[in-house]
This record gives structure tokens, sequence and C-alpha cells, in this order.
């Protein structure tokens, strides 16, 4: 750069503007976001919010805060002018926001008309500015509060609209918005219009002082309050009271992505990594790694103890004492979650198990197992085939002093057979029993075989799944004599209908029915009896979360759906816990053996594993 030529020079207003608001509003979504936090803000009781394809076109709003004079709205409009900072002591703040750029910074790239009247005054007052221009200035008639209407966003930044995305994406985004801030107020009543296509529905309607666990479920999902546990929780801490609060699912009742976590700090809705990270290690044993808990959780702590200013749109927090948070999240959770019932995954009882170390052992046997040990001839026979324990009458469990029936462990064997020189060749074996109705037992030529009913059944199944597919001829599908109706959100309705021509290949035959609501017609023969809304469910947070919509980008819709079959399979499998009879056993087996990868379950977990002969007479000291 020359000498003679400014190296420094002062930007101006109109650049400045959109600079801020390219740190502010980076799509409706966010622009929206600070609208209605703004209304929060101003004391409202009632906030309305009216979208019109998705916020592309038009926004708007509006609510019976406190309102403001023509005096404040000029000062509203200008880059750092803020009421919700009374003092400097900014890390004091109160408020959703105070950074005093939403609204010259949102003027800046849209049409934004302002509109505001306070209680005490007669008329109110409008104020249009078009892309930082002011083009209005007079009376308005309206009740008392502020209503804020945006058109035409970035539509004089065509570098920025071109990165916004279709009208249904910035739907999804704003109502993702609205439900968390609504979810953070139940004290406040909400309402959410869309007009689409020259129609308009509402999709949103709360009401005012709700109890925190009907507006949660509400929002979140009607089953949720039958399937959670409530959570109030305080901690003294050396910086001050902490308080956690909110619903949080069992663990039993899980879906297959981490977007129906909704975490708040002092009422502000967040997405942290460190409560995130709290929240995987507080239900860390007690779901799958692939499976996410449903909750909200409320973090309340003194505004000295948490920043809130590091970043521009107010979604990510640091904590002063980050660990006591973590550790506080993390006890709460598991506190909470002990208390639910057996839908819940209970760790062992280890008052229990301490007890039963210490206990002196009976040196006396139960007579129900001395009943079945006497008279037993434990010599080889003389065909040198090993003597087996014959099934025992279904009875002698009743026969165990002071014992009820169903508490002792459970056990199916058949009763012994030689095997024949064709089954000595099978890799797996002839099934002999089943174990707690979960686990096959085999016998092969050279060991034992234990085999995982559910996941080795789940391989199977997805297999075939993947087979059935492999051609453009359409899977055999089992039609359903009444269609089931799955309701769902809206937005897995969204990526269900975008899915269906490809589901329908492989002989899931699905269709949209109302706006949040799926029909189902047929399921794949493979599956079988599975149960529908659970399948949906999993498939649309499957789908959400490897992109089989309308943002499937260079990966074809086919090679996408790879992945949903596995969901798929999960629910046709036979479940743990179902009692087997013997030739379904062994015919479990045999498919097992002549299908590929059937050593592993979908999971990654293994399918069953063996013990050579040489280690069980190991373990009894025969070798």
């Amino acid at each position: 750069m020359p000498k003679n030529e400014p190296r420094i020079r002062r930007l101006p207003s109109d650049l400045v503007n959109r600079i801020a608001a390219g740190e502010v509003v980076e799509r409706p979504a966010a622009a929206l976001k600070e609208l209605v936090e703004n209304a929060i803000d101003a004391g409202s009781t009632r906030i309305a919010i009216k979208l019109t394809d998705g916020g592309l076109t038009r926004f708007e709003v509006t609510d019976d805060g406190c309102g403001m004079d023509p005096d404040e709205m000029t000062l509203a409009l200008e880059r750092h002018a803020t009421s919700k900072l009374p003092d400097d002591a900014i890390e004091q703040v109160a408020t959703l926001g105070f950074r005093g750029e939403a609204l010259p910074s949102i003027a800046s790239v849209a049409k934004l008309t302002l509109e505001s009247r306070p209680h005490d005054v007669d008329s109110g007052w409008r104020r249009m500015v078009d892309h930082g221009e002011l083009i209005e200035d007079a009376p308005a008639a309206l009740p008392p509060g502020t209503r804020v209407r945006v058109e035409q966003l970035f539509a004089k930044v065509p570098a920025r609209r071109k990165f916004l995305r279709t009208a249904r994406s910035e739907y999804i985004a704003c109502l993702d918005v609205v439900r968390r801030l609504a979810m953070a107020r139940p004290d406040i009543a909400f309402t959410l219009e869309q007009s689409a296509n020259g129609k308009d529905r509402r999709v949103l309607a709360t009401q005012t002082d709700e109890p925190l666990a009907d507006r949660v479920a509400q929002i979140v999902a009607r089953e949720l309050k039958d399937n959670s546990v409530e959570i109030d929780l305080t901690r003294e801490t050396p910086g001050g009271m902490m308080r956690l609060t909110g619903l949080a699912g069992l663990p039993t009742y899980n879906r297959g992505v981490a977007d129906h976590q909704y975490l708040f700090v002092n009422g502000r809705p967040v997405k942290d990594r460190l409560l995130v990270g709290a929240v995987r290690g507080a239900y860390s044993d007690m779901l799958a790694r692939d499976r996410h808990a449903v909750l909200a959780l409320f973090l309340e702590l003194p505004a000295e103890e948490v920043d809130v200013n590091v970043h521009p749109a107010k979604t990510e927090v640091r904590f002063r004492d980050a660990a006591g948070v973590r550790g506080f999240i993390v006890s709460g959770l598991r506190q909470a979650l002990a208390t639910g019932d057996r839908r819940s995954a209970q760790g062992p009882d280890r008052a229990a198990m301490e007890r039963w170390q210490t206990e002196p052992a009976q040196p006396e046997v139960q007579p129900a197992l001395r009943s079945i040990f006497q008279g037993r001839d434990w010599a080889s026979s003389n065909s040198g085939q090993q003597n087996r324990v014959s099934e025992a009458r279904p009875d002698w469990q009743a026969q165990v002093a002071g014992q009820p029936s169903d508490a002792l462990p459970t056990g199916r064997a058949e009763e012994a057979a030689p095997i024949s020189e064709e089954e000595r060749d099978y890799p797996l074996g002839i099934a002999r029993g089943q174990v707690a109705n979960t686990y096959i037992v085999a016998e092969s030529k050279d060991g034992l075989v234990l085999v995982d009913q559910h996941a080795a059944h789940e391989r199977l199944v997805l297999e075939r799944l993947r087979a059935a597919g492999a051609g453009e001829a359409t899977a055999r599908a089992q039609a359903l004599l009444v269609p089931d109706v799955v309701e769902l959100d809206e937005a897995d309705c969204d990526r269900l209908e975008a899915a269906a021509e490809g589901l329908a290949r492989f002989g899931l035959a699905i269709e949209r029915f109302g706006p949040s609501a799926m029909l189902v017609r047929s399921i794949p023969h493979a599956l079988g009896g599975a149960n529908t809304d659970k399948l949906l469910r999993d498939l649309a947070d499957d789908i959400a979360k490897h992109g089989v919509n309308e943002d499937s980008g260079a990966l074809l819709l086919s090679e996408k759906l790879e992945y949903v079959l596995a969901t798929m399979a999960c629910h046709g499998s036979v479940r743990a816990g179902r009692v087997l009879s013997v030739a379904e056993m062994n015919a479990l087996l045999r498919e097992m053996e002549a299908t590929p990868r059937s050593g592993q379950c979908n999971h990654g977990r293994p399918t069953w594993v063996k013990l050579d002969m040489e280690d069980v007479e190991k373990l009894f000291g025969r070798h």
C-alpha cells in the first residue's frame, strides 16, 4: 500500500450495521429469536408470532408488553442503545438480551416496521425502515404493546440471500426457536401461525401460567410426562445457590439423535458442550452409545458465576466453576432417575451385594437342589456320551424354602441326544436350551456356543432387507388390514415424506396424513408385527441424523437409506425375553451360518461367543 494513502478508515454506518447483522442475523430464525427475546424482556404475558414462507417472505412478533414511546423507538433503532442494562455491570445482566444491536441490524438488511404503544397512552407510533433508510414515521393504531414486522430479509443483499435454505427448512428452524423460548417461560402464552401456499394454520398454542411439566410435555411430546421424572434440586456453593429443575426422560424413553435435549441457563436456551457432556455422563451406564436421552433441564445460578457474553447470539455460555456445574448436573440427574419406577434402568443394589458377600455360606443344600441331584448316576455312559440334566419338573422352583417361584433364575434345557455326523459339521452346533429367555445354548462338536437371540436375529433381518432392496423390484410387503396412523412432529413427518419413495422399495408404504401424522399402509414382510409407532419415530431420527431429506446432498437416496435399514431391522427382530422352541433356535443357528456378517449385530456387538471344550474342562479342573 502506498505511503500517501490512509491505512485506517472509519466504516460508514450502513456497512457497520450490515457487519453486525452478519453476527446476529444469520437467517430468519436468528432474527426471530432476537424479536421474541425482546418481547419476553418487555414483560409480556402473551406473544403471537406469524410466519410467511418460513420467514423468508415475512415474519411478525406481537406482544402485550410495556411498549415504547416515539423517542424510545428512535433510540431502539440505533446501535448500542438498550434498556436492559441499567448500569455498567455487564456481568449482572438479568435479561435475555442487552447488546442493543438486534433491531438496527435487522433493519439494515430487511424492511422493518416497528409499532408500539405504552399502556398509559391513547395511541401508538410507527417507524418503518427499509434496508437502513427511514421511510415512515407516523402515528399508528394498535393495542398496548409492540408489534415488529420484518419483510424481504436480505432482499438487497443477494450474497446473503443465496445461502438461505428452503422455506420448509427455515420454518423448522423458526419453530425450534419458538419452542425453546416457550419452554423456558411457562408463565407466558405463545402462539405461532404459519402461512404457506396461501394456507394459514396455527402450529403452537400455549396458555399462561402452565406447570413446567405440562408445558414441556406439550411442546416436546405428550408421552414424555408419563415417561420421565421431575427434577428440583438445589446445592449451596461458594459462589451462591445453584438450582436444577425440569423433566428427565427415563432411560427406556430415548431417541436416536440428541435433538430432543433442551438445556437452559438462567432462563436462556443454550447449546453448551459442557452441559451436553454432563447429560451424557449421567446416562452413560443406562443407554446404548447410539441412543440419547430426552429431557429439558433448567439450571439457575448467580449471574456472576456464568458468562453469557461469549457468543453474539448468546447460545453458548462459560461457567466460572465448570467442574462444579458438571458434577451437580450429573449427580442431580442420577439422583432423580433413581426415584423412577421399574421402567428406568436401575443399577445394582450394592447394599444387598455387600450383605451377600459378608453372609456365611449355607452349609445345607436347598431341598429342591438336593432332589434333582440325588439318585443320579454321574458316571459316563457306555456310549461315551456325557450325561446331561434333563429339564426339571415345572413346579420344582416352588419347592425352594422361603422363595417364590419367580425369584429364581429361569432356564430351559432340552433332553440330550447324540449328535449325528451331519450335525457335528454345523459350526454353531445344535440348540440344547435357552437361558433367561434371551440366550441360546448350543452344543457343537468341540465346545459350547452362547447366542444372543435378539442381536443375532437383528443382523439376519438387516441382511434380508438389504437383499430385498438390492434390485429394482419392491420387497415383499405385509399389508395392514387397517392402516396405522402415527402422530409425529411436523418436522419428522416432512423427513419421512421425503424418503417415502425409497422406503417403499423395502416394503414400508407410508403417506402423509395431515400436518402431524403419517399413515402406514404396509410394512416389510421381514418385520412381522413391528410396532409402527416406534418404528417411524426411530426412522425419523435416523433420517434427521443422516440427511435423507431435501438436503440429501451428493449421496443418492438409496445409499443414504442404508443407514436407516438397521433401525428397521431392530424393530423386526426377535426380542430378548421371547421363549423359542428348539426348532426355532436351530433355524436361527442355521440361518446365521449362511448369512454374511452374522458374527456381529448392527451396533457392533458380538452375536455369539464360543467356549472350547478344553476351556470348559479347565473351568472344572479336568485339564
